[in-house]
């Protein structure tokens, strides 16, 4: 009895080869149109269902960071920066500093692509295999407060953990009292040697200790951060959001 190809769908997704399944009437028609071997049909078949599951991976990661924005790498003008070359950018893209621990610590005022840099390296780290977080230190250590009482705080702060890349958002925007410092530095004492942090702050590392209150937990977060980092710091530059704001006038100028 000649198997459909309806039965011949079914028996792919009994083996969990969906992908396969749903473009097997297309690639038949290519294989049957296109007179190709039975190898060659075999070769298709199987890189199109490994590439939709590796589609499908970084989808699910991308999902999983919860980026602010999707912009990659590319969005940020490196032409409009003083304090990063291009060369510089390549060589963050290739992620020997991730693949060797290395955190970076992002700095300068506000608007001047701190958060921008950060994310599309982050999406660029997805694309190369990585797994990624984002989360803003307000976010943060909210969550890290509700994690023994909600379910939803322990499945993010398990996706925290388990990345090979955390990036923490406007580190010290807000000051915290000594149980939320003592949180953070329990956190950041297990991404230790386990993951690289990407930061970004408009204050330095100098300043962090008037926000975190305790001279100890202060030290003992700084040691761990800066044992194996590199500081971005945008000095001088523009604000980026000011340069390329939208305004409701047509003139630059409004008269009377």
């Amino acid at each position: 009895m000649t198997t459909s190809l309806e039965q011949l769908q079914q028996r792919f997704q009994t083996l969990r080869l969906s992908e396969t399944a749903n473009h097997l009437p297309s690639l038949i028609q290519q294989a049957e149109s296109q007179d190709w071997t039975h190898r060659v049909f075999l070769e298709k078949l199987t890189a199109h269902e490994l590439k939709r599951r590796d589609e499908k991976l970084i989808e699910k990661r991308l999902n999983w960071a919860a980026f602010p924005f999707y912009k990659t790498i590319d969005a940020f003008r490196i032409e409009e920066q003083q304090s990063l070359s291009q060369k510089q950018v390549n060589q963050l893209k290739e992620f020997t500093w991730l693949d060797q621990l290395y955190n970076l610590i992002i700095l300068g005022p506000p608007g001047v692509g701190k958060t921008l840099l950060a994310t599309g390296l982050g999406i660029e780290a997805i694309h190369q295999g990585y797994k990624v977080s984002f989360i803003s230190m307000g976010q943060l250590i909210h969550t890290l407060k509700t994690e023994d009482v909600t379910r939803k705080a322990q499945t993010r702060m398990k996706r925290i953990r388990d990345s090979n890349l955390v990036i923490i958002d406007d580190l010290m925007f807000m000051a915290m009292d000594s149980g939320e410092a003592n949180l953070f530095f329990h956190l950041i004492n297990d991404l230790y040697d386990n993951a690289s942090v990407i930061l970004t702050s408009n204050k330095g590392p100098g300043e962090w200790g008037e926000l975190l209150g305790d001279p100890g937990i202060t030290a003992a977060i700084l040691d761990r951060l800066l044992h194996r980092a590199e500081i971005i710091h945008f000095r001088n530059d523009d604000s980026y959001r000011m340069k390329h704001r939208s305004s409701i006038f047509v003139e630059k100028s409004v008269q009377n």
